[in-house]
């Protein structure tokens, strides 16, 4: 019990950093809408269950011994990142998913969920992070280790839901709020934009370790 709960320690560390998978959310909250939000938390956490089951797979070992895979998966996410950066920037004022039934249009959640699926696992610091930290917490006489491992993965990415769901929330609290100022709403523009494209330089640099 006290492995586990160190183990939720260590993940509430890690979703309280900045990275593109809050600032898309906080993003996606503000100019999208509740909704949309949530649906790219969806997306995020399907990806973190992949790479939970890929770092058992050992396509980190993978990534070492053939380090060029490492990195096509990382140039494959900063280009994505740069791209979502970059429409954001461009866009003045997206449409509202969560009020796409007054106007017709049937919500489009299966984009925001794909988006935050490709976000975080075109990462292959997210791979290499759930290689890292997972390995730490299991115990070989505490019991079969794919049943600790599963178990860790299903608490990493429970946890991750919690904290993406606030940033979601937060992010559409944070578009109701704008909504009062044209120009609070072109500088949160920018700065989400920003933001996601300075990651996306960052991944393309990054070294794996």
């Amino acid at each position: 019990m006290d492995g586990l709960w160190m183990f939720f320690m260590a993940l509430a560390v890690v979703y309280l950093l900045p990275g593109p998978d809050m600032i898309l959310l906080l993003q996606t909250g503000a100019r999208q809408g509740k909704g949309a939000a949530l649906a790219t938390a969806v997306g995020l956490g399907i990806a973190r269950g992949c790479h939970v089951g890929l770092a058992a797979l050992g396509l980190a070992a993978l990534f070492k011994a053939a380090p060029w895979t490492f990195d096509v998966v990382r140039l494959a996410g900063a280009a994505y990142l740069l791209w979502i950066g970059i429409q954001c920037l461009r866009t003045t004022m997206l449409p509202s998913l969560e009020s796409a039934d007054t106007s017709g249009e049937k919500p489009r959640w299966s984009i925001a969920i794909r988006r935050g699926l490709l976000t975080n696992l075109l990462n292959p610091k997210a791979l290499l992070f759930c290689s890292v930290l997972l390995p730490q917490f299991i115990n070989p006489q505490a019991g079969p280790v794919l049943g600790q491992f599963a178990t860790l993965g299903v608490v990493l990415v429970g946890v991750g839901l919690l904290f993406d769901s606030a940033y979601a929330l937060i992010g559409a609290a944070l578009g109701r709020w704008l909504q009062r100022s044209p120009s609070a709403q072109r500088l949160q523009q920018w700065l989400f934009g920003s933001l996601l494209i300075g990651f996306a330089v960052r991944l393309t640099f990054v070294q794996q370790a």
